[in-house]
């Protein structure tokens, strides 16, 4: 947070280069939606850079960041209400070059796009044995159709486009979760600095659900937008991703939803994935953060 010449409050936010943030985005990014006294700048960067900067540094105001990674910051950040990317049914996959049983891949080498993303929290959930590699997320599926691994785990666009170029699906991890828990999988979401202090934490929350809604509300022109990130989608496929990750959960998480990221956490901390409990706390675009 700094003060520019015009005395406007700047707010930093950081999110990862998708189309499905920068549809969600799009409101504060083409400054459609506008707050008096606050200047929003934007930051792009990869998902899994942005958990190791909010963890190591509290640069940022507002920053996305996957689940997995929220109890190791949680002490200078509170979780955003509205911002998610939730999986209802659906998430991060496991797919091969080959069809493969689920306990056979249990037992290779999978590669992995992060060790904060909440793809890997799900994946280590299923097969806490699992042998990983990091691997860059764009690089995944290049290096299982090159025979390097014996399978990846995928995030992001490549969900929609993995059956196209040979490959074969394993896993959803977002089903299983669903028939584990009864739950949605959460898998990212926005969180804010506490010492912003409650005014500014208010504003900043309510500016992102009011850019949520405009893009929701303005579906072609966000989309338009958003298609500069699509990592060479049509428009087809980029519309049905965005509708995946920028949806009704996103505006609000839900009663369940929110359930969801407890019990994901605290299943990684009760199985010694996480080291730490999670002590979520809830920003309010009316209050200061709240204990959920």
């Amino acid at each position: 947070m700094s003060t520019s010449g015009s005395d406007s409050i700047e707010i930093k936010i950081a999110h990862s280069p998708d189309s499905d943030d920068a549809f969600m985005f799009y409101g504060l990014a083409t400054n459609k939606i506008r707050v008096p006294g606050l200047k929003f700048t934007h930051v792009l960067c990869d998902i899994e850079t942005l958990n190791h900067k909010a963890i190591n540094e509290a640069y940022f105001d507002v920053t996305a960041i996957s689940f997995h990674a929220y109890p190791y910051l949680q002490d200078r950040y509170a979780l955003m209400p509205s911002g998610g990317s939730v999986g209802d049914g659906y998430g991060p996959m496991i797919v091969a070059s080959k069809t493969r049983s689920v306990d056979e891949i249990k037992r290779l080498k999978i590669a992995i796009p992060g060790t904060l993303t909440t793809a890997v929290l799900a994946l280590k959930l299923f097969a806490p044995d699992i042998q990983t590699e990091v691997v860059p997320f764009d690089k995944i599926i290049p290096a299982v159709l090159e025979g390097k691994f014996d399978a990846g785990l995928i995030i992001h666009e490549g969900q929609l486009t993995y059956d196209r170029i040979g490959l074969h699906r394993i896993l959803d991890l977002g089903k299983w979760w669903r028939e584990l828990t009864g739950l949605p999988l959460p898998l990212g979401g926005n969180v804010i600095r506490k010492d912003l202090g409650p005014e500014l934490i208010a504003k900043t929350c309510k500016a992102l659900r009011d850019s949520i809604q405009y893009s929701l509300d303005n579906r072609e022109q966000a989309l338009e937008y958003a298609m500069q990130f699509a990592r060479d989608l049509d428009t087809n496929d980029a519309d049905k991703f965005v509708g995946m990750y920028v949806n009704e959960r996103t505006l609000d998480y839900g009663d369940d939803g929110r359930e969801a990221v407890a019990r994901l956490l605290d299943m990684g901390y009760e199985k010694g994935i996480i080291p730490q409990a999670a002590k979520l706390e809830w920003a309010s675009e009316t209050t200061s953060a709240s204990r959920f």
